[in-house]
C-alpha cells in the first residue's frame, strides 16, 4: 500500500507540481479564463507567454486529472473557448506560432512590448475583430495578417513600419485604424477597398501626399495627417461624404484645402503650416464648419468672404501676421470662441482684445453699421423705438436675433427689454456683466428659439428647473457666478453643446453634465472640484474640449484615458503629482496614453 501512495505520487502529481511552479501565470486564472473566455495577462513582466496559456483549450486541466468531484460551476469539459487575451505591458520579443491553438480570440491586445515580428500563423485567427500591436518594435508584418478579413480595429501605432503592402485593402470590414508614429513614406492606394473605415489615423509619419483613392472610403468621418511633410490635399478628398473631422497640424500646407462637395466638415485643424493667404475659394466649401484652426502659421489678413462660414463657433488663429479684422466677422451668427494672440492688431485697443469674445465682436459688428464717412448709422425710429428703450438694441433683435442687454451693472433685466422682442425670434442672449442674482424669469418667453444665453460675470446662485424647457439652447455661458450645483432636470437639454462654469464654487463635477450625452464642451476651470468619474465621462462620446484647470484634483483617474473622444484635455493648476508637468506639456493625446498606461489590469 506504502508503495502504491509513493508511486502516486511520483508518476501521477509532480508533473503537475512542477508546472505550476514554473508558470509565471496563477493556475487560477487560468481556471477562471476556461468559464469566462477571457484571459489579462497585462502588466506581468513576462518575456514569453506560457505554453499552458496557448494549450489553454486544448490540455485536459490539472483537476481532472485528480480523483475529485466536480460540482456544476467546474464542468472542465463544458469550458467556454478564450475570446479575448489581453497580454500588453510586458517584456516580449517574439510570439509563438502557437498562437494559431487559440481560433476561436476575437479581441487580441500585445501593445507596450518589444515586438520585433509577429508570427504568420496569426493569420489562423480567423475571428479576430479587434488586434492592438502598437508600442512594439515592429518593422514589418507578416503575410498572414492580411488574412484576418473580419478585423475591425487595427492598432499599429508607435512602431518602426516604413512601408504597408497593398495587401492591406484585404481588411474590407476595418473601421478603425491606426498607423500613427511609425516612418511611412507613403499610403498604398488599395486603402480605398477599406470601404468600412470611420476612423484613420496617420500622424507622425513622413508621408508627403495622401493617394487621391482615399475619396473612396465614403463612410470615413475622422482622419488624421497631422505632423507629415504634406505639401497640398487633393481635392478629390471632398467626395468623402462622412468626413467630420481633419486634422492636417504641422505639415508644409501654403493653402487651405479646396474641399468643393464637403458638406459634412465641422473641425477642420492646420496649424503649424505655411499657410499666408486665406482666398475665397477655400472659404466658400467649409459652410458647415464649426471649428477653424490656422494658429501659427503666417497668415496676414482675412478676407471679407469669412462670413460665408456661417456654421462657425469656434476661429483660433493664435501666432498669425494678422494686423487687421474685416468687421464682417462680427456678424457671424454662431462664433463664440475667437483667438488672436501673437497677432500683431492695429486697429483694434488691446484693451478691447483682452475682454473677451463676445466684446469683440460686438464691437465688429458696430463697425458694420458705420456710414463711409465714419459716421454711425442712426436707428430708424419705429412704433418698436420707444424713449425708454433708448439702450435697447431693437435693431440687433430685428437683424442679428441678438437681445443684448450687458455691462449695465443692474440687479435685474427691465420689463422693456424683454418686450422689445414682440414678436421677433430671438436665438442669442446677452446679459453678461450685470448684478443678476438670479435667472430672469421671462428668459422662458424665449425658449422655443433661443440657443445661446450668455449670464456671465453675475451674481447668480442657483439655477432654476425650468431652465430645462430651453430645449433649443446649444451654448450656455455661466462663467464668474455664485453657482455650487445645477439641477438634474438640465438632462432635458438634448441639444446643448458647450457649457461654460469656470470661476464658480463647484466643490463637485455636476452629475448632470455626465447625462447630456449631446456635450462637446465644458469648461469649468476656477472651481473646486475634488473629482471626476471617468466611467460616466467616457459615455459623453461627443466631448472634445474638457478644461478642468486650477480646481482641487488629488488624483486623476487613469480610466480617463478612455476618453478617446477628447482633443482639448486642461489639468494644470490642480494639486494631483501625476501626470507630471513634463507629460502635461504634451498635450491632449500624450496625457491620455499616459493615463491608459496605469490603467490598473
Amino acid at each position: 500500500m506504502s508503495r502504491f501512495k509513493r508511486g502516486a505520487h511520483v508518476d501521477s502529481r509532480a508533473g503537475f507540481r512542477q508546472e505550476k511552479e514554473d508558470c509565471p501565470v496563477p493556475y487560477g486564472l487560468l481556471k477562471a479564463a476556461r468559464k469566462s473566455g477571457q484571459l489579462n495577462l497585462s502588466g506581468r513582466g513576462l518575456t514569453e507567454v506560457p505554453q499552458s496559456v496557448w494549450r489553454l483549450n486544448i490540455d485536459t486541466p490539472e483537476e481532472a486529472q485528480q480523483n475529485v468531484s466536480f460540482g456544476a460551476a467546474d464542468r472542465w469539459w463544458e469550458q467556454a473557448d478564450l475570446t479575448k487575451l489581453l497580454l500588453s505591458s510586458n517584456k516580449l520579443q517574439s510570439l509563438s506560432e502557437d498562437v494559431k491553438l487559440l481560433p476561436a480570440l476575437l479581441v487580441l491586445d500585445i501593445h507596450d512590448n518589444q515586438l520585433s515580428s509577429l508570427p504568420d500563423s496569426i493569420g489562423d485567427l480567423e475571428q479576430l475583430q479587434k488586434l492592438i500591436l502598437s508600442h512594439n518594435k515592429l518593422t514589418e508584418l507578416p503575410l498572414g495578417l492580411w488574412k484576418l478579413t473580419n478585423l475591425r480595429c487595427l492598432h499599429l501605432q508607435q512602431n518602426l513600419i516604413k512601408k504597408i503592402p497593398l495587401d492591406l485593402g484585404q481588411l474590407v470590414n476595418l473601421d478603425e485604424l491606426d498607423l500613427s508614429n511609425n516612418h511611412l513614406m507613403d499610403i498604398p492606394e488599395s486603402l480605398a477597398n477599406l470601404k468600412s473605415l470611420v476612423k484613420l489615423n496617420l500622424s507622425c509619419n513622413k508621408l508627403q501626399s495622401l493617394p487621391p483613392g482615399i475619396s473612396e472610403m465614403k463612410n470615413l468621418r475622422m482622419l488624421d495627417c497631422s505632423r507629415n511633410q504634406i505639401e497640398s490635399i487633393p481635392p478629390v478628398l471632398a467626395q468623402m461624404e462622412s468626413l467630420e473631422q481633419l486634422y492636417l497640424r504641422h505639415n508644409k500646407l501654403r493653402y487651405l484645402p479646396e474641399l468643393p462637395c464637403c458638406k459634412t466638415l465641422k473641425d477642420l485643424f492646420c496649424g503649424n503650416n505655411q499657410i499666408e493667404v486665406l482666398e475665397a475659394d477655400h472659404l466658400k466649401h467649409l459652410s458647415a464648419l464649426s471649428f477653424l484652426e490656422l494658429r501659427d502659421n503666417k497668415v496676414k489678413s482675412l478676407p471679407e468672404e469669412i462670413t460665408l462660414l456661417q456654421g462657425l463657433e469656434r476661429l483660433d488663429l493664435t501666432n498669425n501676421d494678422i494686423s487687421s479684422l474685416p468687421c464682417g466677422l462680427g456678424a457671424l451668427p454662431k462664433l463664440k470662441f475667437l483667438a488672436l494672440e501673437g497677432n500683431p492688431l492695429r486697429t483694434i485697443r488691446r484693451d478691447l482684445l483682452t475682454k473677451g469674445t463676445g466684446e469683440l465682436l460686438k464691437y465688429l459688428r458696430s463697425r458694420i453699421q458705420e456710414q463711409p464717412d465714419g459716421s454711425l448709422k442712426e436707428e430708424p425710429k419705429t412704433a418698436m423705438t420707444l424713449p425708454s428703450q433708448a439702450k435697447i438694441n431693437v435693431h440687433a433683435i430685428k437683424t442679428l436675433k441678438t437681445l443684448d442687454y450687458s455691462e449695465k451693472q443692474e440687479g435685474s433685466i427691465p420689463d422693456e427689454v424683454f418686450d422689445a422682442v414682440d414678436d421677433s425670434p430671438v436665438a442669442n442672449v446677452n446679459f453678461s456683466k450685470n448684478q443678476l442674482t438670479e435667472v430672469p424669469p421671462r428668459i422662458m418667453e424665449l425658449k422655443d428659439t433661443l440657443a445661446d444665453i450668455n449670464l456671465g460675470f453675475n451674481k447668480i446662485t442657483t439655477v432654476p428647473v425650468d431652465f430645462s424647457e430651453l430645449k433649443q439652447l446649444l451654448h450656455i455661458d455661466l462663467r464668474n457666478n455664485l453657482l455650487t450645483s445645477l439641477p438634474m432636470e438640465l438632462e432635458g437639454l438634448t441639444k446643448l453643446r458647450s457649457v461654460i462654469l469656470s470661476f464658480n464654487r463647484f466643490k463637485s463635477f455636476p452629475d448632470v453634465l455626465y447625462r447630456i450625452s449631446s456635450l462637446e464642451t465644458i469648461l469649468i476651470s476656477n472651481n473646486q472640484v475634488g473629482g471626476i468619474d471617468p466611467v460616466q465621462m467616457k459615455t459623453l462620446n461627443r466631448l472634445s474640449t474638457l478644461d478642468l484647470s486650477n480646481n482641487d484634483i488629488m488624483q486623476v483617474p487613469p480610466e480617463l484615458g478612455n476618453c478617446t473622444s477628447l482633443r482639448a484635455l486642461m489639468l494644470d493648476g490642480n494639486p494631483f503629482r501625476n501626470p507630471r508637468a513634463a507629460i502635461l506639456s504634451k498635450g491632449t493625446d500624450a496625457v491620455l496614453e499616459y493615463l491608459r498606461s496605469r490603467i490598473p489590469t
